[in-house]
């Protein structure tokens, strides 16, 4: 999927010939997670005290992991089964249903307007995923070179959320197959873009790169958002700005990126941080 998101996108608008420098998205994130753990005095800080349930995590452990995460993601039905978890599933659940009322009116006028040519010349699709995959990356090499177990942990998590979230997109999309609001023509029916035979490589809902995104953000916050403020406000609104570049680039309906935000905290902090 990210292969295929990186060279064939239909709506990445800018990703061929156009100076895509490691990404806004690469840089920013890279300068987040290499500093966020840091004082001001330069300081290796301890990150926030970790949940008595969390898992130890090591290269070794990440295919054992990953396992584990998709048994707790999959049957999360049976904990609703057993009463546990109404109320969030339901109001996610309501939200989505709103959101696809309200997707033929948004994706319609991202379709037509051209108030984000700038901004899409940015973020576009290969950008944002570059961005995504090198946050991980960019923290475990911050913790080599800073010699920080901590650094190279919430790297690892990080990691096992963006593998877990790729798996259950990849599901997701094969399930739904929903066309990308930039294959329905201007003037087309953008009520009816479920179950339409695309290549999983187009389909739709939920949003690859804002489940990542989000599982990552929620990684990061989670691990440092105590003792470093800003770090929650800066992670999310980077994750939100992906979103959107979603939208603007008609990549994605509505309820397709808030599927894929509320899907990555939920792996990210429940499934993979166990908190």
């Amino acid at each position: 999927m990210i292969a295929a998101q990186l060279s064939s996108n239909p709506a990445d608008i800018g990703a061929r010939g156009v100076h895509v420098f490691p990404g806004a998205m690469s840089l920013a994130l890279s300068i987040i997670l290499f500093t966020a753990p840091f004082t001001a005095a330069g300081q290796t800080a301890t990150p926030q005290p970790a949940a008595p349930s969390e898992r130890p995590v090591s290269l070794r452990r990440l295919l054992p992991n990953l396992l584990s995460d998709q048994k707790r993601i999959w049957t999360f039905p049976v904990t609703l089964a057993h009463g546990q978890g109404w109320l969030p599933a339901g109001a996610i659940l309501g939200t989505t249903a709103g959101l696809i009322a309200l997707d033929p009116t948004e994706s319609s006028y991202f379709r037509r307007t051209s108030a984000f040519q700038g901004f899409n010349g940015k973020f576009t699709s290969a950008a944002t995923m570059a961005g995504i995959v090198a946050a991980p990356v960019a923290l475990f090499a911050a913790g080599l070179i800073r010699k920080s177990p901590e650094l190279q942990h919430t790297a690892l998590y990080a990691g096992e959320a963006l593998a877990d979230t790729e798996i259950v997109s990849e599901a997701l999309k094969e399930a739904t197959d929903r066309v990308r609001p930039s294959a329905i023509p201007l003037r087309g029916n953008f009520s009816d873009s479920w179950f339409e035979g695309q290549p999983r490589s187009q389909a739709s809902f939920p949003s690859g790169h804002a489940i990542g995104a989000f599982a990552i953000a929620t990684v990061v916050s989670r691990r440092y958002g105590k003792q470093h403020r800003w770090v929650p406000y800066t992670a999310y609104g980077l994750a939100a700005l992906v979103g959107f570049s979603r939208l603007s680039l008609s990549a994605h309906f509505l309820s397709d990126v808030f599927v894929g935000g509320a899907l990555g905290y939920s792996i990210g902090r429940f499934g993979v941080l166990r908190q």
